[in-house]
Protein backbone atom coordinates (compact mmCIF):
# COMPACT_ATOMS: atom_id res chain seq x y z
CA UNK A 1 0.00 0.00 0.00
CA UNK A 2 1.18 3.39 -1.06
CA UNK A 3 2.29 5.31 2.29
CA UNK A 4 0.93 8.87 0.90
CA UNK A 5 -2.45 7.01 1.09
CA UNK A 6 -5.00 6.58 4.31
CA UNK A 7 -7.40 3.38 4.25
CA UNK A 8 -10.47 3.39 6.26
CA UNK A 9 -11.90 -0.35 6.27
CA UNK A 10 -15.56 -0.67 7.97
CA UNK A 11 -15.23 -4.58 9.10
CA UNK A 12 -18.85 -4.23 10.77
CA UNK A 13 -21.61 -1.85 11.18
CA UNK A 14 -22.39 -0.76 7.52
CA UNK A 15 -25.43 -2.47 6.04
CA UNK A 16 -26.48 -3.45 9.59
CA UNK A 17 -27.05 -2.08 13.17
CA UNK A 18 -24.71 -3.52 15.30
CA UNK A 19 -20.92 -5.64 15.42
CA UNK A 20 -19.16 -1.63 14.87
CA UNK A 21 -15.47 -2.11 13.57
CA UNK A 22 -13.89 0.55 11.41
CA UNK A 23 -10.00 0.26 10.56
CA UNK A 24 -7.63 2.81 9.56
CA UNK A 25 -4.71 2.02 7.53
CA UNK A 26 -1.56 4.43 6.58
CA UNK A 27 1.00 2.43 5.20
CA UNK A 28 2.01 -0.79 7.44
CA UNK A 29 0.72 1.10 10.92
CA UNK A 30 -3.34 -0.07 11.91
CA UNK A 31 -5.64 1.95 13.98
CA UNK A 32 -9.00 0.26 15.14
CA UNK A 33 -11.90 1.84 16.27
CA UNK A 34 -14.26 -0.29 18.17
CA UNK A 35 -14.90 -4.04 18.70
CA UNK A 36 -18.59 -4.88 18.70
CA UNK A 37 -20.88 -7.88 19.05
CA UNK A 38 -24.26 -8.27 17.40
CA UNK A 39 -27.80 -10.18 18.75
CA UNK A 40 -28.58 -12.98 16.46
CA UNK A 41 -31.88 -12.96 14.80
CA UNK A 42 -34.51 -15.77 14.00
CA UNK A 43 -33.13 -16.97 11.27
CA UNK A 44 -29.71 -18.37 13.43
CA UNK A 45 -30.95 -21.11 15.86
CA UNK A 46 -28.68 -21.54 18.62
CA UNK A 47 -26.42 -18.63 18.32
CA UNK A 48 -25.52 -16.53 20.92
CA UNK A 49 -23.46 -13.62 19.57
CA UNK A 50 -22.18 -12.50 16.38
CA UNK A 51 -18.92 -11.12 15.91
CA UNK A 52 -17.10 -9.35 12.76
CA UNK A 53 -14.82 -11.39 10.83
CA UNK A 54 -11.33 -10.49 12.02
CA UNK A 55 -9.66 -12.24 8.97
CA UNK A 56 -7.67 -8.89 7.47
CA UNK A 57 -6.63 -7.72 11.53
CA UNK A 58 -5.28 -11.32 12.18
CA UNK A 59 -3.63 -11.49 9.14
CA UNK A 60 -2.48 -7.75 9.65
CA UNK A 61 -1.85 -8.43 13.56
CA UNK A 62 2.08 -6.91 13.42
CA UNK A 63 0.92 -3.73 12.04
CA UNK A 64 -1.40 -2.99 14.74
CA UNK A 65 -0.94 0.14 16.56
CA UNK A 66 -3.51 1.17 19.09
CA UNK A 67 -7.87 -0.19 19.44
CA UNK A 68 -9.95 2.73 20.35
CA UNK A 69 -12.93 2.19 22.10
CA UNK A 70 -15.61 5.12 21.93
CA UNK A 71 -18.24 3.80 24.70
CA UNK A 72 -19.43 0.32 26.97
CA UNK A 73 -22.66 -0.72 24.66
CA UNK A 74 -22.24 -4.17 23.28
CA UNK A 75 -22.26 -3.42 19.86
CA UNK A 76 -19.00 -1.42 20.46
CA UNK A 77 -16.99 -3.85 22.82
CA UNK A 78 -18.54 -6.62 22.92
CA UNK A 79 -16.04 -8.56 20.29
CA UNK A 80 -12.81 -7.39 21.76
CA UNK A 81 -12.32 -10.44 24.14
CA UNK A 82 -12.37 -12.50 21.06
CA UNK A 83 -9.99 -10.14 19.31
CA UNK A 84 -7.53 -9.80 21.73
CA UNK A 85 -6.83 -13.55 21.78
CA UNK A 86 -5.74 -13.46 18.41
CA UNK A 87 -3.98 -9.49 18.67
CA UNK A 88 -1.92 -8.10 20.97
CA UNK A 89 -2.60 -4.21 21.25
CA UNK A 90 -2.89 -1.69 23.40
CA UNK A 91 -6.44 -0.56 23.79
CA UNK A 92 -7.68 3.44 24.41
CA UNK A 93 -11.11 3.82 26.24
CA UNK A 94 -12.45 5.95 29.20
CA UNK A 95 -12.43 5.10 32.69
CA UNK A 96 -15.82 3.60 32.70
CA UNK A 97 -15.67 1.49 29.28
CA UNK A 98 -12.31 0.67 30.59
CA UNK A 99 -14.18 -1.11 33.51
CA UNK A 100 -16.85 -2.21 31.68
CA UNK A 101 -14.04 -3.87 29.15
CA UNK A 102 -12.07 -5.18 32.32
CA UNK A 103 -15.11 -7.10 33.74
CA UNK A 104 -15.43 -8.91 29.96
CA UNK A 105 -11.81 -9.50 30.06
CA UNK A 106 -12.12 -11.09 33.39
CA UNK A 107 -15.46 -13.29 32.76
CA UNK A 108 -13.12 -14.37 28.94
CA UNK A 109 -10.13 -15.13 30.83
CA UNK A 110 -8.20 -13.21 29.12
CA UNK A 111 -4.65 -13.31 31.01
CA UNK A 112 -2.74 -10.48 29.29
CA UNK A 113 -4.00 -7.04 28.03
CA UNK A 114 -2.79 -3.60 28.09
CA UNK A 115 -5.53 -1.29 28.91
CA UNK A 116 -5.18 2.68 28.80
CA UNK A 117 -7.85 5.24 30.47
CA UNK A 118 -8.15 8.12 28.69
CA UNK A 119 -9.70 11.71 29.48
CA UNK A 120 -11.07 14.15 26.79
CA UNK A 121 -8.91 16.18 25.42
CA UNK A 122 -5.97 14.11 25.99
CA UNK A 123 -3.53 13.07 22.43
CA UNK A 124 -1.65 10.03 22.12
CA UNK A 125 0.67 9.46 19.01
CA UNK A 126 1.22 5.70 18.19
CA UNK A 127 3.06 5.35 14.93
CA UNK A 128 1.74 7.99 12.70
CA UNK A 129 -1.73 8.07 13.60
CA UNK A 130 -1.90 10.97 16.65
CA UNK A 131 -5.49 10.57 18.35
CA UNK A 132 -8.15 12.15 20.85
CA UNK A 133 -11.15 11.69 22.33
CA UNK A 134 -14.07 14.48 22.58
CA UNK A 135 -17.38 14.21 25.28
CA UNK A 136 -20.45 13.04 23.32
CA UNK A 137 -23.98 12.73 24.85
CA UNK A 138 -25.41 8.99 24.70
CA UNK A 139 -26.96 6.63 26.99
CA UNK A 140 -24.00 5.64 28.62
CA UNK A 141 -21.38 7.93 30.11
CA UNK A 142 -17.94 8.57 29.25
CA UNK A 143 -19.56 7.98 25.68
CA UNK A 144 -16.81 9.48 23.50
CA UNK A 145 -16.26 10.47 19.54
CA UNK A 146 -12.72 10.04 18.11
CA UNK A 147 -10.45 12.43 16.07
CA UNK A 148 -6.96 11.13 14.56
CA UNK A 149 -4.40 12.76 12.86
CA UNK A 150 -2.99 11.37 9.67
CA UNK A 151 -0.83 12.51 7.29
CA UNK A 152 -2.99 13.19 4.96
CA UNK A 153 -5.40 15.00 7.47
CA UNK A 154 -7.66 14.85 9.80
CA UNK A 155 -10.24 12.01 10.55
CA UNK A 156 -13.11 12.62 12.84
CA UNK A 157 -15.51 9.25 14.15
CA UNK A 158 -18.27 10.74 15.68
CA UNK A 159 -19.28 7.42 17.73
CA UNK A 160 -22.65 7.25 18.70
CA UNK A 161 -23.90 10.70 19.42
CA UNK A 162 -26.67 12.87 19.90
CA UNK A 163 -27.14 16.98 20.80
CA UNK A 164 -28.63 16.87 24.25
CA UNK A 165 -28.29 20.04 25.87
CA UNK A 166 -30.36 18.78 29.67
CA UNK A 167 -28.09 15.64 29.62
CA UNK A 168 -28.69 13.39 32.17
CA UNK A 169 -25.19 13.27 33.81
CA UNK A 170 -24.82 17.55 32.94
CA UNK A 171 -22.04 16.46 29.92
CA UNK A 172 -23.55 17.73 26.60
CA UNK A 173 -22.11 16.64 23.37
CA UNK A 174 -18.18 18.96 22.85
CA UNK A 175 -19.81 21.06 20.29
CA UNK A 176 -16.17 23.23 20.95
CA UNK A 177 -14.00 20.92 20.11
CA UNK A 178 -16.27 19.60 16.97
CA UNK A 179 -15.95 23.56 16.01
CA UNK A 180 -12.43 23.74 16.60
CA UNK A 181 -11.97 20.79 14.01
CA UNK A 182 -13.78 21.79 11.31
CA UNK A 183 -11.88 25.51 11.80
CA UNK A 184 -8.51 23.54 11.44
CA UNK A 185 -9.78 21.18 8.35
CA UNK A 186 -11.42 17.78 8.79
CA UNK A 187 -10.46 15.74 5.40
CA UNK A 188 -13.46 12.53 6.41
CA UNK A 189 -16.28 12.82 8.80
CA UNK A 190 -17.63 9.14 9.69
CA UNK A 191 -21.01 9.60 11.33
CA UNK A 192 -23.30 7.50 12.78
CA UNK A 193 -26.87 6.97 11.24
CA UNK A 194 -28.69 5.32 13.05
CA UNK A 195 -31.46 7.84 13.08
CA UNK A 196 -30.78 9.45 9.94
CA UNK A 197 -34.49 8.91 8.61
CA UNK A 198 -36.00 10.41 11.69
CA UNK A 199 -36.96 14.10 11.26
CA UNK A 200 -36.32 16.64 13.99
CA UNK A 201 -34.07 16.53 17.26
CA UNK A 202 -34.17 13.63 19.37
CA UNK A 203 -36.22 13.71 22.54
CA UNK A 204 -33.52 14.79 25.60
CA UNK A 205 -32.72 11.71 28.28
CA UNK A 206 -34.28 14.21 30.77
CA UNK A 207 -37.87 13.24 29.43
CA UNK A 208 -37.41 9.88 30.06
CA UNK A 209 -36.55 10.84 33.64
CA UNK A 210 -39.84 12.66 34.19
CA UNK A 211 -41.86 9.90 32.49
CA UNK A 212 -40.19 7.12 35.14
CA UNK A 213 -40.57 9.46 38.20
CA UNK A 214 -44.46 9.96 36.82
CA UNK A 215 -44.69 6.17 36.13
CA UNK A 216 -43.16 5.23 39.93
CA UNK A 217 -45.12 8.00 41.57
CA UNK A 218 -48.43 6.05 40.02
CA UNK A 219 -48.27 3.14 40.49
CA UNK A 220 -49.35 1.23 43.96
CA UNK A 221 -47.75 -2.57 42.98
CA UNK A 222 -44.03 -3.84 41.70
CA UNK A 223 -42.77 -2.43 39.43
CA UNK A 224 -40.21 -4.14 37.06
CA UNK A 225 -38.05 -2.49 34.61
CA UNK A 226 -36.32 -4.03 31.56
CA UNK A 227 -33.44 -2.12 30.14
CA UNK A 228 -30.12 -2.51 28.77
CA UNK A 229 -27.37 -3.43 31.56
CA UNK A 230 -25.39 -1.51 29.55
CA UNK A 231 -27.36 1.90 29.61
CA UNK A 232 -26.05 3.13 32.62
CA UNK A 233 -27.73 6.49 32.40
CA UNK A 234 -31.61 4.67 32.59
CA UNK A 235 -30.45 2.30 35.70
CA UNK A 236 -29.85 5.50 37.16
CA UNK A 237 -33.06 7.21 36.43
CA UNK A 238 -34.47 4.14 37.73
CA UNK A 239 -32.75 4.33 40.86
CA UNK A 240 -33.54 7.79 41.31
CA UNK A 241 -37.58 7.09 41.05
CA UNK A 242 -37.15 4.55 43.20
CA UNK A 243 -35.33 6.36 45.89
CA UNK A 244 -37.66 9.05 45.56
CA UNK A 245 -40.81 6.66 46.30
CA UNK A 246 -39.49 5.16 49.00
CA UNK A 247 -39.00 1.43 46.80
CA UNK A 248 -35.96 -1.00 47.30
CA UNK A 249 -34.23 -2.02 44.21
CA UNK A 250 -33.20 -5.79 43.12
CA UNK A 251 -30.92 -6.65 40.29
CA UNK A 252 -31.59 -9.69 38.00
CA UNK A 253 -29.86 -10.73 35.11
CA UNK A 254 -26.35 -11.92 34.67
CA UNK A 255 -24.79 -8.94 32.63
CA UNK A 256 -27.04 -6.30 34.87
CA UNK A 257 -25.87 -7.38 37.86
CA UNK A 258 -22.26 -7.45 36.60
CA UNK A 259 -22.44 -3.47 35.24
CA UNK A 260 -24.10 -2.15 38.20
CA UNK A 261 -21.48 -3.36 40.59
CA UNK A 262 -19.22 -2.06 38.29
CA UNK A 263 -20.85 1.01 37.70
CA UNK A 264 -21.08 1.96 41.63
CA UNK A 265 -17.60 0.50 42.51
CA UNK A 266 -16.50 2.90 39.78
CA UNK A 267 -18.99 6.18 40.80
CA UNK A 268 -21.18 6.57 37.46
CA UNK A 269 -23.92 5.06 39.65
CA UNK A 270 -25.47 6.61 42.86
CA UNK A 271 -27.31 5.60 45.46
CA UNK A 272 -28.17 6.02 49.25
CA UNK A 273 -26.89 3.21 51.22
CA UNK A 274 -29.80 0.43 51.96
CA UNK A 275 -31.40 1.02 48.37
CA UNK A 276 -30.11 -2.37 46.91
CA UNK A 277 -31.66 -5.99 48.77
CA UNK A 278 -30.85 -9.33 47.71
CA UNK A 279 -33.88 -11.62 46.08
CA UNK A 280 -34.23 -13.21 48.89
CA UNK A 281 -35.49 -10.06 50.51
CA UNK A 282 -37.84 -9.39 48.24
CA UNK A 283 -40.72 -11.19 50.54
CA UNK A 284 -40.01 -8.61 53.61
CA UNK A 285 -41.19 -5.90 51.81
CA UNK A 286 -44.64 -4.76 50.35
CA UNK A 287 -45.15 -4.91 46.41
CA UNK A 288 -45.26 -1.17 46.40
CA UNK A 289 -42.07 -0.52 48.16
CA UNK A 290 -40.52 -2.85 45.42
CA UNK A 291 -38.40 -2.21 42.17
CA UNK A 292 -36.76 -5.14 39.93
CA UNK A 293 -34.09 -4.00 37.77
CA UNK A 294 -33.82 -7.28 35.18
CA UNK A 295 -32.83 -7.76 31.79
CA UNK A 296 -34.40 -9.00 28.44
CA UNK A 297 -35.98 -5.65 26.98
CA UNK A 298 -35.43 -7.10 23.46
CA UNK A 299 -36.88 -10.41 24.47
CA UNK A 300 -33.77 -12.78 24.89
CA UNK A 301 -34.90 -16.06 25.56
CA UNK A 302 -32.42 -16.40 28.12
CA UNK A 303 -32.88 -13.06 29.67
CA UNK A 304 -34.62 -12.12 33.27
CA UNK A 305 -37.58 -10.63 32.03
CA UNK A 306 -38.42 -13.30 29.52
CA UNK A 307 -38.09 -16.41 32.01
CA UNK A 308 -40.47 -13.68 34.33
CA UNK A 309 -42.60 -13.38 31.26
CA UNK A 310 -42.80 -17.39 30.66
CA UNK A 311 -43.23 -18.64 34.61
CA UNK A 312 -39.63 -20.48 34.35
CA UNK A 313 -37.90 -17.69 36.89
CA UNK A 314 -37.15 -19.16 40.48
CA UNK A 315 -37.51 -16.10 42.33
CA UNK A 316 -39.81 -13.44 40.71
CA UNK A 317 -43.44 -14.73 39.55
CA UNK A 318 -45.32 -12.00 37.56
CA UNK A 319 -48.99 -11.73 38.64
CA UNK A 320 -52.00 -9.18 38.77
CA UNK A 321 -51.11 -5.82 39.88
CA UNK A 322 -47.49 -5.92 38.53
CA UNK A 323 -46.34 -2.77 36.14
CA UNK A 324 -42.95 -4.10 33.54
CA UNK A 325 -41.88 -0.99 32.06
CA UNK A 326 -39.90 -1.80 29.11
CA UNK A 327 -37.13 1.19 28.69
CA UNK A 328 -35.98 0.61 25.04
CA UNK A 329 -37.22 0.12 21.94
CA UNK A 330 -36.76 -3.38 20.22
CA UNK A 331 -33.72 -3.54 17.50
CA UNK A 332 -34.72 -4.14 14.32
CA UNK A 333 -35.48 -8.09 13.90
CA UNK A 334 -35.81 -8.84 17.80
CA UNK A 335 -40.17 -7.32 17.81
CA UNK A 336 -41.94 -10.48 17.42
CA UNK A 337 -39.63 -11.67 20.78
CA UNK A 338 -40.22 -8.84 22.52
CA UNK A 339 -44.25 -9.04 21.23
CA UNK A 340 -44.14 -12.80 22.84
CA UNK A 341 -42.86 -11.34 25.46
CA UNK A 342 -45.46 -8.61 26.32
CA UNK A 343 -48.46 -10.91 25.44
CA UNK A 344 -47.01 -13.34 28.23
CA UNK A 345 -46.54 -10.69 30.90
CA UNK A 346 -49.92 -9.53 29.88
CA UNK A 347 -51.66 -12.84 30.08
CA UNK A 348 -50.38 -13.40 33.65
CA UNK A 349 -51.69 -10.08 34.81
CA UNK A 350 -49.34 -7.27 34.44
CA UNK A 351 -49.86 -3.79 32.93
CA UNK A 352 -46.80 -3.18 30.60
CA UNK A 353 -45.30 -0.02 29.57
CA UNK A 354 -43.41 0.81 26.36
CA UNK A 355 -41.70 3.81 23.97
CA UNK A 356 -45.02 2.98 22.08
CA UNK A 357 -47.42 4.39 25.34
CA UNK A 358 -45.47 6.58 27.13
CA UNK A 359 -42.08 8.11 26.80
CA UNK A 360 -39.81 5.68 29.29
CA UNK A 361 -37.60 5.66 25.92
CA UNK A 362 -35.31 7.67 23.96
CA UNK A 363 -33.04 6.78 21.31
CA UNK A 364 -29.43 7.79 22.31
CA UNK A 365 -28.25 8.20 18.31
CA UNK A 366 -29.16 11.95 16.44
CA UNK A 367 -31.69 12.28 14.07
CA UNK A 368 -31.80 14.23 10.99
CA UNK A 369 -31.01 17.81 12.54
CA UNK A 370 -28.66 16.27 15.08
CA UNK A 371 -27.15 14.96 12.32
CA UNK A 372 -27.05 18.36 10.36
CA UNK A 373 -25.26 20.21 13.26
CA UNK A 374 -22.47 17.30 13.24
CA UNK A 375 -22.08 18.10 9.46
CA UNK A 376 -22.07 21.54 10.05
CA UNK A 377 -20.06 22.07 13.30
CA UNK A 378 -17.26 19.47 11.45
CA UNK A 379 -17.66 20.93 7.30
CA UNK A 380 -15.74 17.81 6.09
CA UNK A 381 -14.05 17.31 3.16
CA UNK A 382 -15.13 13.36 2.20
CA UNK A 383 -18.24 11.89 3.74
CA UNK A 384 -18.50 8.13 5.14
CA UNK A 385 -21.91 7.60 6.93
CA UNK A 386 -21.19 4.62 8.98
CA UNK A 387 -23.46 2.98 12.37
CA UNK A 388 -26.76 1.51 10.02
CA UNK A 389 -28.56 -0.39 7.15
CA UNK A 390 -28.29 0.59 3.66
CA UNK A 391 -31.35 2.54 3.99
CA UNK A 392 -29.90 4.96 6.89
CA UNK A 393 -26.55 5.61 5.24
CA UNK A 394 -27.93 6.36 2.17
CA UNK A 395 -30.39 8.83 4.34
CA UNK A 396 -27.59 10.41 6.21
CA UNK A 397 -25.60 10.82 2.06
CA UNK A 398 -28.94 12.89 1.18
CA UNK A 399 -28.35 15.19 4.61
CA UNK A 400 -25.06 15.79 3.59
CA UNK A 401 -25.72 16.57 0.29
CA UNK A 402 -27.77 19.13 0.94
CA UNK A 403 -25.56 20.86 3.57
CA UNK A 404 -23.21 21.29 0.37
CA UNK A 405 -21.07 18.34 0.96
CA UNK A 406 -20.38 17.68 -2.88
CA UNK A 407 -22.05 13.90 -4.26
CA UNK A 408 -18.71 12.87 -5.42
CA UNK A 409 -17.39 13.51 -1.88
CA UNK A 410 -19.88 11.07 -0.42
CA UNK A 411 -18.91 7.46 -0.28
CA UNK A 412 -21.23 4.85 0.52
CA UNK A 413 -19.75 1.16 0.99
CA UNK A 414 -20.35 -2.23 2.90
CA UNK A 415 -18.71 -3.93 5.33
CA UNK A 416 -15.53 -4.71 4.23
CA UNK A 417 -14.84 -1.58 1.33
CA UNK A 418 -11.70 0.07 1.35
CA UNK A 419 -12.24 3.69 1.15
CA UNK A 420 -9.03 4.85 0.27
CA UNK A 421 -7.58 8.70 0.53
CA UNK A 422 -5.37 11.26 -0.32
CA UNK A 423 -4.89 15.26 0.84
CA UNK A 424 -7.13 15.88 -2.26
CA UNK A 425 -9.15 12.68 -3.40
CA UNK A 426 -11.40 9.80 -1.89
CA UNK A 427 -12.41 6.76 -3.93
CA UNK A 428 -13.67 3.44 -2.74
CA UNK A 429 -10.87 0.88 -3.88
CA UNK A 430 -11.92 -3.06 -3.18
CA UNK A 431 -12.23 -4.97 -0.67
CA UNK A 432 -11.13 -7.25 1.94
CA UNK A 433 -12.46 -10.18 3.49
CA UNK A 434 -15.15 -9.39 6.08
CA UNK A 435 -18.96 -10.71 7.42
CA UNK A 436 -20.04 -12.59 10.41
CA UNK A 437 -19.02 -15.36 12.90
CA UNK A 438 -20.96 -16.96 15.04
CA UNK A 439 -20.68 -17.71 18.80
CA UNK A 440 -22.21 -20.56 20.05
CA UNK A 441 -21.19 -21.24 23.62
CA UNK A 442 -17.37 -21.85 23.44
CA UNK A 443 -17.49 -22.26 20.04
CA UNK A 444 -16.04 -18.97 17.87
CA UNK A 445 -16.46 -19.39 14.07
CA UNK A 446 -17.07 -23.53 13.97
CA UNK A 447 -21.17 -22.82 13.22
CA UNK A 448 -20.56 -21.58 9.56
CA UNK A 449 -23.28 -21.10 6.85
CA UNK A 450 -24.18 -24.73 6.32
CA UNK A 451 -24.38 -25.42 10.32
CA UNK A 452 -26.65 -22.53 9.92
CA UNK A 453 -28.72 -23.80 7.21
CA UNK A 454 -28.52 -27.68 8.59
CA UNK A 455 -30.48 -25.83 11.99
CA UNK A 456 -32.94 -23.85 10.04
CA UNK A 457 -33.72 -27.38 8.18
CA UNK A 458 -34.51 -29.21 11.48
CA UNK A 459 -36.67 -26.64 12.91
CA UNK A 460 -38.67 -26.33 9.91
CA UNK A 461 -38.99 -29.86 8.86
CA UNK A 462 -37.14 -31.93 11.46
CA UNK A 463 -34.88 -35.32 10.82
CA UNK A 464 -35.61 -38.77 9.10
CA UNK A 465 -33.11 -41.48 9.78
CA UNK A 466 -32.70 -44.83 8.56
CA UNK A 467 -30.65 -47.33 9.69
CA UNK A 468 -29.62 -50.85 7.68
CA UNK A 469 -27.35 -53.64 8.19
CA UNK A 470 -25.82 -54.65 4.60
CA UNK A 471 -23.77 -57.69 4.35
CA UNK A 472 -20.13 -57.06 3.97
CA UNK A 473 -19.18 -56.48 0.46
CA UNK A 474 -22.26 -56.21 -1.17
CA UNK A 475 -26.03 -54.26 -0.67
CA UNK A 476 -27.88 -57.29 0.28
CA UNK A 477 -30.15 -56.27 3.88
CA UNK A 478 -28.85 -58.52 6.92
CA UNK A 479 -31.24 -56.10 9.05
CA UNK A 480 -33.63 -53.52 8.65
CA UNK A 481 -34.29 -51.13 7.81
CA UNK A 482 -35.11 -49.08 10.99
CA UNK A 483 -36.84 -45.56 11.12
CA UNK A 484 -36.45 -42.94 13.25
CA UNK A 485 -38.25 -39.77 13.03
CA UNK A 486 -37.94 -36.69 15.31
CA UNK A 487 -39.92 -33.27 14.37
CA UNK A 488 -41.36 -34.44 11.19
CA UNK A 489 -43.99 -37.12 11.73
CA UNK A 490 -44.84 -39.39 14.73
CA UNK A 491 -44.32 -42.81 13.51
CA UNK A 492 -46.89 -44.42 15.35
CA UNK A 493 -49.87 -41.83 14.04
CA UNK A 494 -48.20 -42.35 10.43
CA UNK A 495 -48.39 -45.71 9.64
CA UNK A 496 -49.04 -45.31 5.89
CA UNK A 497 -46.42 -42.49 5.20
CA UNK A 498 -43.71 -45.06 6.97
CA UNK A 499 -44.93 -48.03 4.80
CA UNK A 500 -44.26 -46.34 1.82
CA UNK A 501 -41.09 -45.05 2.93
CA UNK A 502 -39.94 -48.63 3.78
CA UNK A 503 -40.73 -49.45 -0.12
CA UNK A 504 -38.63 -47.35 -1.39
CA UNK A 505 -35.60 -47.97 0.66
CA UNK A 506 -36.19 -51.25 -0.07
CA UNK A 507 -36.47 -50.52 -4.01
CA UNK A 508 -33.50 -48.80 -3.80
CA UNK A 509 -31.42 -51.97 -1.79
CA UNK A 510 -32.84 -54.03 -4.74
CA UNK A 511 -31.35 -51.77 -7.38
CA UNK A 512 -28.39 -51.54 -5.81
CA UNK A 513 -27.74 -55.19 -5.44
CA UNK A 514 -28.32 -55.64 -9.02
CA UNK A 515 -26.46 -53.12 -10.48
CA UNK A 516 -23.45 -54.27 -7.81
CA UNK A 517 -23.17 -50.95 -6.42
CA UNK A 518 -21.39 -51.35 -2.89
CA UNK A 519 -20.17 -47.85 -2.50
CA UNK A 520 -22.07 -46.51 0.78
CA UNK A 521 -21.46 -42.82 0.21
CA UNK A 522 -23.25 -43.95 -3.86
CA UNK A 523 -26.49 -46.36 -1.80
CA UNK A 524 -27.17 -43.38 1.24
CA UNK A 525 -27.53 -40.83 -2.11
CA UNK A 526 -29.92 -42.89 -3.76
CA UNK A 527 -31.69 -43.26 -0.35
CA UNK A 528 -31.74 -39.65 0.36
CA UNK A 529 -32.85 -38.65 -3.43
CA UNK A 530 -35.53 -41.40 -3.32
CA UNK A 531 -37.43 -40.36 0.19
CA UNK A 532 -36.94 -36.87 -0.24
CA UNK A 533 -38.61 -36.94 -3.69
CA UNK A 534 -41.27 -39.48 -1.66
CA UNK A 535 -41.86 -37.14 1.51
CA UNK A 536 -42.21 -33.99 -0.80
CA UNK A 537 -44.85 -35.40 -2.54
CA UNK A 538 -46.39 -36.79 0.50
CA UNK A 539 -46.53 -33.91 2.75
CA UNK A 540 -44.80 -31.08 0.67
CA UNK A 541 -42.17 -31.00 3.20
CA UNK A 542 -38.23 -31.42 3.01
CA UNK A 543 -36.89 -33.43 6.27
CA UNK A 544 -32.97 -33.59 6.51
CA UNK A 545 -32.41 -37.53 5.70
CA UNK A 546 -29.86 -39.35 7.84
CA UNK A 547 -28.87 -42.82 6.20
CA UNK A 548 -27.27 -45.00 8.42
CA UNK A 549 -25.26 -48.38 7.12
CA UNK A 550 -23.79 -50.64 8.99
CA UNK A 551 -21.82 -53.69 7.84
CA UNK A 552 -22.21 -57.05 9.19
CA UNK A 553 -19.76 -59.76 8.92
Amino acid sequence: MAKSRLQIIPLGGLGEVGKNMTVFRYGDEIIVIDAGMAFPDETMPGVDIVIPDFSYLIENRDKIKAILITHGHEDHIGSLAYLLRDVSAPVYATRLTCGLIEGKLKEQKIGKYNLNVVKTGDEFRRGSFRFGFFHVCHSIPDSCGVYVRTPVGTVVHTGDFKFDHSPVDGEQTDMHKLAELGRNGVLVLCADSTNAQNPGYTLSEAVVSKSLRDAFHEVRGRIILATFASNVSRVQMAIDAAVENKRKVCVFGRSMVNVVGIALEMGYLKAPEGTFIEPEELSHYRDDRICILTTGSQGEPMAGLSRMADGSHRQVQIHAGDTVIISASPIPGNETSVGRTIDNLMRLGAKVITSRTSRVHVSGHGSQEDLKTMLSLVRPKFFVPVHGEYRMLRSHAELAESLGVPKQNILIGDNGTVFEFTNRSGKINGKVQSGAVFVDGLGVGDVGNIVIRDRQQLAQDGVFIVVIALEKGSSQVAAGPDIVSRGFVYVRDSEELMSGARSRIEHVLERCNTGNVTEWNAIKTQIRDALGRYFFEKTKRRPMILPIIQEVR
